[in-house]
């Protein structure tokens, strides 16, 4: 940033350029002036932020302990595993019933429960049939008789025997396959019941940094208010300083004893700039003056966007980068730090002046000198 400030001054004279403008500047800057008293916490905001810490303490209070014995047992397994018993008592019941046929590899029909019955009342009918036709022709009980009463028993009774031989068979594998079914099945639901109280532990994990945090929730809100309560003002005086600031400046005077024109840099400007704002607001140690601080500032302009052939010259003792550059439309070469930089580590050394980063050095070095130290 540049500019050119003439001035035809002598022993005799003092140029004024912006005399007429000065009524109205300082009625402006006075205004400001006067703002600085009501750049605290409004009664509006102070009953709002009560009200935020009001309701957190009163949420958390509600809320907490039913968070906390959710987590608790969702840690304690969630009940997942609470119906085990009982499915080991019903596979116990199932296997009481369904094993001895499942263990009984005795296929004899003969054994089956009322297969004797059954055989009988076909040996009857047989009997009868074979019996009966040989009485008709006159030669019952005769040798003939017994061989095709013999013959018709064996092809009447074979079927049956044989069916149910098979049928014996079918239901002892049967038998043995539901009881492994079953097993498997117990064995799953089991599994799965594990697998559950498992998950629900390690959900209890998670809900016990939400119990926490609901506990917590007071806590939390009084710390945003109280942060909110000291960054109000800080951002009221903020605003009110970039106003001020470049407006200050446009009071300053300019004398000399000799016929001159200079062609003054952007640094030089913004020092003329916060002398002007220690002519207002007052200067000198103690209070911490507003001209002390602006003026520190404005004098380190150091932004990259306000200089130009910039290139790396060495290093401080903490590795900040030290560049050699000019400011954008001035011959000479300055040293110095890049104010994007500076901001990485030590925001509170940097501030804006218009549109331009400005590093207080003494902020900027000291951890740097630290290191040395």
């Amino acid at each position: 940033m540049g500019g050119e400030s003439k001035s035809e001054t002598s022993q005799q004279s003092q140029t004024q350029p912006w005399q007429q403008a000065q009524p109205f500047l300082n009625n402006v800057l006075t205004q400001l002036q006067g703002g600085l008293g009501n750049t605290g916490v409004t009664s509006g905001e102070n009953t709002a932020l009560n009200t935020i810490q009001a309701n957190a303490n009163d949420a958390a209070a509600k809320y907490s302990p039913a968070v906390s014995n959710y987590a608790t047992t969702l840690l304690n397994g969630g009940g997942a595993t609470n119906q085990a018993g009982n499915v080991n008592d019903y596979y116990k019941q199932y296997y009481n019933a369904t094993n001895p046929l499942a263990s009984n590899t005795n296929y004899d029909p003969m054994q089956t429960p009322g297969i004797g019955d059954q055989l009988q009342a076909v040996k009857d009918n047989i009997s009868q049939s074979v019996n009966g036709t040989f009485a008709a022709a006159g030669r019952d009980f005769s040798g003939y008789n017994q061989k095709a009463l013999g013959s018709g028993i064996a092809a009447g009774l074979a079927p049956i025997l044989t069916a149910q031989y098979n049928q014996n068979v079918q239901n002892q594998q049967g038998a043995a396959g539901n009881l492994y079914n079953a097993g498997n099945t117990t064995a799953g639901i089991q599994a799965g019941m594990t697998q559950q109280d498992l998950a629900n532990r390690g959900q209890g994990v998670t809900a016990a940094g939400a119990a926490v945090d609901a506990a917590n929730t007071g806590a939390n809100a009084t710390l945003a208010a109280e942060a909110q309560r000291r960054g109000i003002p800080v951002q009221a005086l903020g605003l009110l300083a970039q106003i001020g600031i470049p407006i200050a400046g446009l009071g300053s005077q300019s004398s000399g004893t000799s016929n001159t024109t200079n062609q003054m840099s952007g640094v030089q400007q913004f020092q003329g700039i916060a002398s002007g704002l220690g002519s207002l607001f007052g200067s000198g140690g103690g209070g911490g003056g507003g001209a002390s601080t602006a003026a520190n500032m404005i004098k380190f302009i150091s932004d990259r966007d306000a200089k130009e052939d910039i290139e790396e010259v060495g290093r401080l003792h903490d590795g900040t980068a030290v560049y050699r550059y000019r400011y954008k439309g001035q011959p000479g070469f300055q040293i110095g730090l890049m104010a994007q930089e500076v901001e990485q580590y030590a925001p509170e050394a940097v501030g804006m002046i218009g549109q331009f980063k400005a590093v207080d050095y003494k902020l900027a070095t000291d951890r740097s000198v630290k290191r040395v130290a």
